[in-house]
């Protein structure tokens, strides 16, 4: 049997990169998986691209509507959610006085506002056993150059997971946070210009224990298994998957 057969999944920021990598293994393990995006050409060949059962819903996570019409589709089309991976979200660099009231907004309306409601607009759907896996950054555990934005908000993500694992208490649906180091994604990659990229990368990699960047599938891997049930009695955890890279 599939680690995830019978159970209905659904993983934002799916178009590409670390969510688009988990939307396939979870379909592959047989949830149905409901992904969604701000971009919808790019979302619908996300979808194409995965063998399963999966519904591409495009959308905004800062938008509270937006929210609203995914999760009513949900519970129109399967009743509930077991399994959430609330891993949208975006950064850019800006060194501290350069920081401009634009770039803390979008960073905060979508790594923070949308992460929390996401969250809390899932929970009428979820029933004990469920899973919810937020994405949180070795950025949040250690200082960057023109980064403290982004840093800041992953902060924020740890911290909302100490805290809802209270407020859930007995309801048996568990929160982890999952925290990938440098990993080669096309977010990761548009941080800098184009031909900048293969030294930014080798850059990154010089910072690993284990001398290489990581791979989205990599992180796919751990995502299943906090979303499945070999991780029932893990909750509240950031799981690093970082080469190492925020252990030393």
């Amino acid at each position: 049997m599939t680690k995830l057969s019978g159970k209905v999944a659904l993983v934002t920021g799916a178009n590409s990169g670390i969510g688009l990598a988990s939307a396939r293994r979870f379909a592959a393990e047989g949830a149905v998986v409901y992904i969604t995006g701000r971009r919808r050409a790019e979302l619908e060949e996300a979808a194409a691209s995965i063998v399963g059962a999966v519904i591409p819903v495009p959308g905004d996570i800062s938008d509270l509507s937006s929210l609203d019409r995914l999760y009513a589709q949900i519970e129109a089309e399967q009743g509930r959610l077991d399994v959430l991976f609330a891993n949208a979200g975006l950064g850019s660099f800006s060194p501290l006085g350069d920081i401009t009231e634009d770039h803390f907004d979008d960073t905060f309306d979508v790594n923070v506002k949308g992460t929390l409601f996401t969250v809390q607009k899932t929970l009428p759907l979820m029933r004990s056993g469920g899973s919810i896996i937020l994405t949180g950054s070795t950025a949040g555990s250690r200082g960057a150059p023109a980064f403290s934005v982004y840093a800041a908000s992953k902060a924020a993500i740890r911290s909302f997971a100490r805290n809802w694992i209270i407020d859930l208490g007995k309801t048996g649906i568990r929160v982890n946070i999952l925290s990938p180091g440098p990993i080669e994604t096309p977010g990761a990659q548009g941080l800098v210009e184009p031909d900048q990229r293969a030294q930014f990368l080798a850059e990154l990699a010089s910072t690993v224990p284990l001398g290489r960047v990581g791979q989205p599938s990599e992180v796919a891997s751990v995502a299943l298994f906090l979303a499945s049930d070999d991780s029932s009695f893990v909750n509240g955890v950031e799981l690093f998957v970082d080469g190492g890279s925020a252990q030393v």
